[in-house]
This record gives structure tokens, C-alpha cells and sequence, in this order.
């Protein structure tokens, strides 16, 4: 099942620089480590804005609602999710 999702990063004015980054490069390596098994087969960032469009490619709400619970910067994100569905004019 794929999934267009947007996330958008609000972090707290207050968060202290350094657990900042330490939840970013949590973040960056859970990440990657999707990407690399295929349930994260694209990330787009959205120009200006600390938010992105990503594709997710998994079996099922449940999996996605797990992966995303468990990204670092989960806490200080708004998420919207759209199920896609393979558009009968698509010639791939």
C-alpha cells in the first residue's frame, strides 16, 4: 500500500541546541534505514519550510501508523496522511 505523507516539523523555540541535534540525527538514520528496506522510497523537502513530502510503501495502516509513531521527531510533528491508489491512466 503507498501513502502520500506530509510532515511538518515544529520543534520548540526552547528545545536546547544540542538535544536538537541529537534527535536530528536519530531522525536522519531511522530514516535512512527505511529508505534503504523500501517502505521510504521517496522524500521531498519542501522549499522554505521545515516539512516534506514523502511516498511510504508498506503493508498496511497499522505498519505505517508504527513507523511513523516511532520517528524521533514524531512529538513535535504535524502529519496528514493520503492512501494512494494506482490511477488507471498510469502506463507504468
Amino acid at each position: 500500500m503507498k501513502y502520500l505523507v506530509h510532515m511538518d516539523v515544529k520543534l520548540p523555540v526552547d528545545l536546547p541546541a544540542d538535544e536538537a541535534a541529537e534527535i536530528k540525527a536519530r531522525e536522519k538514520a531511522y530514516s535512512q534505514q527505511l529508505q534503504h528496506s523500501g517502505k521510504w522510497p521517496e522524500i521531498w523537502r519542501v522549499v522554505g519550510e521545515y516539512a516534506n513530502y514523502s511516498i511510504f510503501d508498506v503493508g498496511s495502516n497499522d505498519e505505517l501508523h508504527e513507523i511513523l509513531q516511532d520517528l524521533p521527531l514524531f512529538p513535535y510533528m504535524d502529519i496528514s496522511v493520503v492512501p494512494l491508489a494506482k490511477h488507471p491512466s498510469d502506463v507504468k
